[in-house]
């Protein structure tokens, strides 16, 4: 029975396990919705949204009643003495023999002599305790009112920045993923240039060995190997590093074993969407204008702000009370005589004269929000600018890809003739290891245009707040 608990929580711990464990391949697509829940900085941007809820309820809390108690405690080590005047009582021998046989009884060095016509005298006891309670509400504050619309205000800024994160973490994920996938094509299409350089190396020199070619073709074919040799390993380098910034970029551990389903030319093809090019150039629904906004409402609310503080406040309050006094600390004895008390009052504050204080710090916010409405206008444009360059990019992208694929054909043919005619005898090596650092160049150019058509839709579906899934 023993052994049957131990093997039913064995297998709990294991279910557990597994149903928490990171996915280790991804398309695109599930790379992306993973960053945008567990990328550690989309995380902070809804902590971001939280606390500003939890702002907004703080700001809309000051105006609604609040309740404090506070319980106060005093024990005169030496109580203090107050100074009456002798011509206020009809006896004043008779109350100077009632003080001192008062500090007689307390065993207290004290002869009351009548100074300049004063009398010394202690009030109250020598110990009390108050405990009070305190209802108050505010009533009318200008400022108050401004809070609560700088709470929204702030709450949108959180809920916009936000989006941006989203946005940006997409767009990065969609850079690290291409990433991988060019570190990937790099590497496949080197390892099978070194295949076919080693067979053409081994060829060569077993014609020169054989005195049928000289040793500068061996040469030359070793130099073109040793350099695509040195190129494979900088490609399983990169093809590393890749994988572990596509780790970091969706929020899990650098050295996850993590592989990628997709692959480089079928990806290009779906990123080619001609329709994007012809997208509305109006920016005002991008985040980035929305970021800006919020910027020119803020100055308005700190114009308000400004203004209210020439308003007068209002606020009511009911307190209530009981206080107890003794000469020994018996405060918590049945027998405690407590005194209540309670008070209902307003209290009305009414800004008169400021010297221009108020006034110029009025003027100042109008300035302000003069500069952001112009900092509104600038940014408009230099959104527009953007999504133009970016559109045109896109497009120079699409173009650059159908441009080296033709070209990477091409030399395909031309390094395929030029060896065809070198083991023929009727081309020479030279000849050959040209064709070869062009073919070499040619697949590099178009790997890189690969990925400038996955990069560029990205960053103009980017500003154009696109996150259609592919």
């Amino acid at each position: 029975m023993y052994k049957l608990q131990i093997i039913i929580v064995c297998l709990l711990f294991s279910i557990s396990g597994f149903s928490q464990e990171v996915p280790s391949s991804f398309s695109l697509q599930e790379a992306i919705n993973f960053a945008l829940k567990n990328n550690r900085a989309v995380k902070n941007a809804n902590l971001d949204i939280e606390a500003a809820k939890k702002q907004k309820w703080e700001t809309t809390a000051i105006g609604l009643p609040q309740i404090n108690a506070s319980i106060d405690y005093q024990n005169w080590l030496k109580q203090q003495v107050s100074l009456l005047p002798a011509a206020a009582f009809d006896n004043t021998q008779s109350v100077i023999e009632v003080v001192n046989d008062y500090f007689d009884a307390n065993q207290t060095n004290f002869n009351v002599a009548t100074p300049e016509g004063f009398i010394p005298l202690s009030f109250g006891t020598k110990q009390n305790m108050t405990a009070t309670a305190t209802l108050s509400q505010l009533i009318f504050d200008g400022s108050y009112l401004v809070g609560l619309q700088s709470a929204k205000v702030f709450l949108e800024i959180s809920k916009n920045a936000k989006e941006k994160t989203d946005l940006e973490i997409r767009k990065a994920v969609i850079n690290a993923y291409g990433n991988v996938l060019l570190a990937e094509e790099s590497v496949n299409i080197l390892e099978k240039n070194k295949t076919v350089l080693e067979k053409n190396l081994y060829e060569v020199t077993k014609l020169y060995e054989n005195g049928l070619d000289e040793q500068e073709s061996v040469e030359q074919l070793q130099i073109t190997l040793s350099s695509i040799e040195s190129n494979l390993n900088n490609a399983n380098r990169l093809k590393t590093l890749a994988y572990q910034m596509l780790n970091i970029t969706m929020g899990i551990d650098i050295y996850n074993n993590t592989t990628v389903t997709e692959n480089l030319e079928d990806l290009t093809q779906q990123h080619i969407t001609l329709a994007l090019l012809e997208a509305n150039n109006d920016v005002k629904n991008t985040v980035d204008f929305k970021i800006a906004a919020n910027e020119k409402a803020s100055k308005e609310l700190l114009l308000k702000l400004e203004k209210s503080k020439a308003l007068p406040t209002l606020t009511a309050f009911v307190n209530g009370g009981y206080n107890g006094n003794s000469e020994t600390f018996s405060f918590a004895d049945k027998n405690q005589q407590w005194y209540g008390s309670s008070l209902l009052g307003l209290s009305l504050n009414i800004p008169i004269f400021s010297s221009g204080m108020r006034s110029a710090a009025t003027q100042r916010a109008k300035i302000n929000l003069e500069k952001s409405k112009n900092d509104l206008t600038e940014i408009e444009q230099q959104l527009k600018l953007k999504l133009e360059s970016a559109k045109s990019d896109y497009q120079f992208a699409i173009e650059e890809y159908n441009n080296k694929k033709q070209n990477l054909n091409l030399a395909e043919r031309i390094e395929k003739k030029n060896q065809t005619k070198y083991f023929e005898g009727i081309g020479s090596s030279f000849e050959l290891r040209q064709a070869q650092t062009q073919l070499y160049t040619a697949q590099q150019e178009l790997l890189k245009s690969m990925l400038d058509v996955i990069t560029k839709k990205a960053e103009l579906e980017t500003i154009l707040n696109t996150t259609t899934e592919n």
